[in-house]
């Protein structure tokens, strides 16, 4: 069992990416609509991974990833993005994300993405 966090402006993106993570045994620990509660929210809750929204209003997925891994170095995340952002994805890659799962969300994507990043 991982703990999560899952940061995205969408609602029912966290809420897909919430059910398919607690159906398979994970905790999410918390949640954030934008990326500067998400970095807030990783410092209190230092969670295994967090999955987060590329594209979101105010501070962006890949200024977020950027600031996390500023002061957490060993942050494990996993970047969620629209098909066709692939020069965003392999930028975010660069900085350290850990891999990346794409809209829209299936659950079959998302546990594979997962595991991967957990048998590390």
């Amino acid at each position: 069992m991982a703990r999560f966090l899952i940061v995205d402006d969408s609602k029912l993106a966290r809420t897909m990416l919430k059910d398919i993570l607690v159906e398979a045994g994970h905790e999410v620990v918390a949640e954030a609509a934008n990326g500067l509660d998400g970095e807030a929210l990783y410092a209190q809750h230092k969670p295994d991974i967090v999955t987060l929204d590329n594209v979101m209003p105010g501070e962006s997925g890949k200024d977020c990833l950027t600031h996390i891994l500023e002061k957490h170095p060993d942050a494990k995340i996993v970047m969620v993005s629209s098909v066709g952002k692939g020069n965003t994805i392999l930028e975010e890659l660069k900085i350290g994300a850990k891999n990346f799962i794409t809209k829209p969300i299936e659950k079959e994507n998302v546990l594979s993405t997962i595991n991967k990043i957990l048998e590390e």
